[in-house]
């Protein structure tokens, strides 16, 4: 359904995104995962065509399909294909609800026949609609977000492009959106969307279906959650005790440690493959003394986070 080849692009000579390659099939959602700046909104702008890709001598032009149709070649109908919520709120705060659907299903060419029925049956799924007469600007930050989603869905995309679409809103409102999305893909009406979005959160990158890790504008792994944790597994030791401060300073000045990540008022701490028991012992007896107390040192299972502080620190 996606299909892009040598993604290229710089600004003012520096570098945004450097030869990326995505494939996402029918059915699936794919997450672009990565820090700010790590070029996920440039990738999503050139997939809908709002940027071009830029030219460099020694490499292949780069390629962008939607559903078979080249976006640089036949631009409006890979447009066609697409349902785009962008990183930012984009519609009309001084229009209802109901008319920012109605507004952008007449830009789609839907006959009011039949927008009418379905804009309002998009209201219902995502929850909006007994707010069809409030003005969008009165929603709160969770419910743009939502009438956002609902004025993508209108014109029934095949592709589904959602550029962070909860950051800023709150942790329940969160996980509501991502309830829609998952509902979304097994919905009759939508059966072979492709989702790609992009997020810097990990626990919402756990609920896609792959996952693509971004640094400096380049995919650096690619994977299922659980095929990129597997790859982690048995290196991974929680540790927890006081205080923070001395144990961190510990961690941070011994060799057979190879990485330490802070998760609240405990430590994951990434060792070699096979080293773990051998780390452990280690660390019970040379973290001793009045001053320390060691709550938890266990193995456990890695996490997203574990993965990507361990590509970053790589491509560091």
């Amino acid at each position: 359904m996606i299909y892009t080849e040598h993604l290229y692009r710089e600004f003012d000579q520096t570098v945004a995104i450097n030869e990326v390659s995505l494939r996402v099939a029918s059915g699936e959602i794919y997450g672009l995962v990565g820090p700010d700046g790590a070029g996920k909104t440039t990738i999503m702008r050139l997939i809908c065509g709002a940027l071009q890709p830029s030219e460099r001598k020694d490499l292949p032009p780069a390629m962008i399909k939607l559903c078979g149709y080249d976006v640089l070649m036949d631009t409006e109908q890979a447009r066609s294909q697409i349902g785009y919520l962008p990183q930012r709120f984009s519609l009309y705060e001084e229009l209802t609800v109901l008319e920012n659907i109605r507004f952008f299903a007449e830009v789609r060419g839907i006959p009011s026949s039949e927008w009418q029925p379905r804009c309002m049956e998009i209201l219902r799924f995502v929850g909006l609609d007994t707010f069809v007469k409030w003005r969008a600007g009165q929603l709160s930050g969770g419910m743009k977000q939502k009438l956002g989603l609902a004025a993508a869905l209108v014109h029934q995309p095949k592709i589904l492009l959602l550029d962070e679409p909860t950051t800023g809103v709150d942790p329940v409102t969160r996980q509501d959106f991502w309830q829609l999305i998952i509902q979304l893909v097994s919905r009759q009406e939508y059966d072979g969307t492709a989702v790609l979005v992009s997020t810097p959160y990990m626990d919402e990158a756990s609920r896609c279906s792959r996952i693509g890790f971004l640094s400096n504008g380049k995919l650096i792994r690619e994977g299922t959650p659980v095929a990129l944790c597997a790859q982690l597994e048995g290196r991974i030791i929680e540790l927890s005790g006081q205080p923070l401060a001395v144990i961190l300073d510990y961690l941070h000045n011994n060799d057979y440690i190879e990485g330490v990540q802070k998760f609240g008022d405990r430590f994951h701490i990434r060792v070699p493959a096979g080293q773990a028991e051998h780390v452990i012992s280690q660390l019970r007896e040379q973290l001793t003394g009045p001053e320390i107390q060691l709550n938890k040192l266990r193995t456990v299972a890695p996490q997203l986070e574990d993965v990507f502080m361990e590509l970053l620190e790589g491509t560091s």
